[in-house]
């Protein structure tokens, strides 16, 4: 793989993990429209570790705060750090089950289509669309009930279609229930980390298994890229969504949906890089 290809791969994760586009269809389509070869188990998890280091780092006193009040729960004590690292770990024990069962059923391979890309692409960006344009901001995250966790939780499933994206499911569900929208994508984002630190754990041990696990030149450079890009972006969307809509997101989803809809069933013996 040369060094642009792990240098764009890096920089399309980081960008797509943490807005609502859907980073596992854009890691599916990037191959798909340069005509790389896939990039394999090893560089998805190394891209993944590099967005979940941003995360950490950017909401660093909210993760400390639910360690802290994790424990503090074992003195009997309800601090707002705990009640935090509940709802979070609530909210992910749906697609942690679901989530294993696809892996090991097989079935998650195969939904690793351009088609479902497209639809699932167009559809749940209309979804997010209609729900950050009906949905009221009123609520808080410190206002989060058991429900609203749940709820969140059980969206997330869906993400685990390719093309769905897991932050903007997770937006969706919190704008329908009348979160504010930057607190809607700061909870998503808290929620993101138990959930790729759970995938790139079994990425992991599935690597270890083969005896794939060298530490190269190439893991480290998609690490690095994909940290510094998911850092400035996470920090740019924070930004955007406190005076700003989702718009601008789902009306790229839209685009991008139609167009792949187009290839799919109009041009699918062009390549896909064609279109673009």
């Amino acid at each position: 793989m040369t060094l642009q290809h792990i240098i764009l791969l890096a920089v399309v994760q980081g960008i797509t993990e943490f807005l609502p586009i859907s980073s596992s269809g854009h890691l599916v389509l990037t191959p798909a429209i340069t005509g790389a070869a896939d990039q394999g188990l090893l560089l998805d998890v190394s891209v993944h570790v590099g967005t979940l280091l941003a995360v950490l780092i950017y909401f660093w006193r909210d993760v400390l705060a639910m360690i802290v009040g994790f424990f503090r729960l074992f003195t009997g004590r309800m601090t707002p750090g705990a009640r935090m690292a509940l709802h979070i770990i609530v909210a992910t024990i749906p697609v942690v089950a679901v989530g294993y069962y696809l892996k090991q059923s097989g079935i998650e391979e195969q939904m690793r289509s351009v088609e479902i890309i497209a639809w699932t692409t167009l559809v749940f960006g209309i979804i997010l669309w209609f729900a950050d344009k009906v949905g009221m901001t009123i609520n808080r995250i410190e206002h989060m009930g058991w429900a609203g966790s749940i709820f969140i939780g059980l969206a997330q499933v869906i993400a685990l279609i390719p093309g769905v994206s897991r932050s903007g499911i997770t937006m969706t569900a919190a704008r329908l229930m009348s979160y504010e929208r930057s607190d809607a994508a700061q909870f998503s984002m808290l929620m993101s980390i138990p959930v790729i630190m759970g995938a790139g754990l079994l990425a992991g041990l599935d690597l270890h298994k083969a005896g794939n696990m060298e530490l190269n030149r190439e893991v480290l450079l998609a690490i690095v890229f994909s940290f510094f890009t998911a850092l400035i972006t996470i920090a740019v969307l924070m930004s955007w969504l406190k005076r700003a809509s989702f718009t601008p997101f789902a009306i790229y989803r839209i685009i991008l949906g139609i167009a792949l809809l187009v290839w799919v069933y109009g041009y699918d013996t062009a390549p896909l890089g064609t279109l673009f």
